[in-house]
């Protein structure tokens, strides 16, 4: 059992600030920016390149979901704005094999990243 499946079965506390069917969202214990949350999909899909096409939805439902959050977490603007990220394998900074999407906010983000 991963970390992540752990935190959606309340087994490990987050700070859990929003959920749906398809997703947990929380905020990352490690943060790259003053807002950082992770999107958890229910469903373990190891990383997005193992992702099939029955995962459309729940891909689709992290979207979805973190431009909910963006506008729950005030990010969601042109004269704010937010990054998302998903890392796949150890080379691009993947550390739980649970995929997951990166939100980041507060502050201006350099490109390219990494």
């Amino acid at each position: 059992m991963t970390l992540f499946e752990k935190i959606i079965a309340r087994e490990i506390p987050a700070d859990i600030i929003y959920e749906d069917d398809f997703c947990v969202s929380f905020r990352d214990i490690n943060p790259k920016a003053p807002v950082h949350v992770l999107i958890v999909p229910k469903k373990v899909i190891p990383r997005v390149g193992d992702a099939v096409a029955d995962d459309q939805a729940t891909l689709g439902a992290l979207l979805l979901a973190a431009g909910k959050i963006a506008t729950q977490l005030g990010v969601n603007s042109t004269d704010k704005g937010f990054r998302l990220a998903i890392n796949h394998g150890k080379d691009a900074g993947e550390t739980v094999p649970h995929m997951h999407v990166h939100l980041l906010a507060g502050r201006e983000l350099g490109w390219p990243p990494g």
